[in-house]
């Protein structure tokens, strides 16, 4: 009975043994597939998400901490040169940080503290961007690039004379714009509605659908009448 049981024991252990090692090799299998197989598409990046929330105001102090530093990134950067306002910024942080790392040494050796680096956290914490990461978020800037640049294509070639002529009207009221303003005031205002107009659209969501809806059909009848009036082998080729 006692060797019945030895010899069950050993095929047992041999058994889980054998159980255990194909599990480990299937685990690599997987991970190299993982590391192998190309990313479906279409991508969503987290970052998308965090984007919206701060447009959205969902986190108010984060949102206005966001929209106060790139305001006055901006200001700065339409009153000096890029290299001055990036100097002195870098210049700030590490006035901060030298200042509360100086200090933290201080009161550790006046109370005879061991509590280490005031940044040890933030030291510890990793940063690196993973090889599949990276490829993740360059595949989905390389989806919506390929996209633009089929429609760049169609748009300027002249695919549809109508679609063409409304990025002609496009470009004629950007001529306008940037005449009356720079590339930076255009930031700032374009800052400022990042952070504004989500929130309105979201308070007054059935209004501005309406308004939207109605000027929507009104440039599509005048669109319409506009085809109608194109010549035949313009439309011909339209619908080739």
């Amino acid at each position: 009975m006692a060797e019945a049981t030895t010899q069950f024991t050993q095929i047992t252990s041999s058994g889980l043994n054998s159980i255990a090692s194909l599990t480990d090799s299937l685990s690599d299998e997987l991970d190299s597939l993982e590391e192998t197989t190309p990313i479906s598409f279409p991508i969503r990046p987290p970052s998308l998400v965090a984007v919206q929330e701060l447009a959205y105001w969902r986190e108010p102090k984060k949102s206005g901490l966001v929209f106060g530093g790139s305001l006055l990134v901006l200001f700065a950067l339409a009153t000096c040169s890029a290299i001055s306002v990036v100097s002195y910024v870098l210049l700030a942080v590490l006035c901060v940080t030298i200042t509360f790392r100086v200090y933290k040494s201080v009161i550790q050796a006046v109370q005879k503290s061991d509590e280490g680096h005031p940044f040890k956290k933030l030291m510890d914490r990793d940063i690196t961007i993973s090889p599949q990461k990276f490829r993740k978020h360059m595949d989905y800037a390389l989806t919506h690039i390929n996209r633009g640049l089929v429609e760049a294509r169609r748009l300027i070639l002249v695919e549809d004379v109508v679609d063409s002529l409304k990025l002609a009207g496009v470009m004629w009221l950007l001529t306008y714009i940037g005449a009356v303003f720079n590339g930076i005031t255009i930031l700032i205002l374009a800052d400022i509605l990042f952070f504004s107009t989500p929130l309105l659209y979201e308070k007054n969501k059935a209004i501005i659908d309406r308004y939207i809806t109605l000027a929507r059909s009104r440039l599509e009848t005048k669109l319409t009448k506009l085809h109608d009036k194109l010549p035949g082998a313009v439309k011909r080729s339209k619908a080739e």
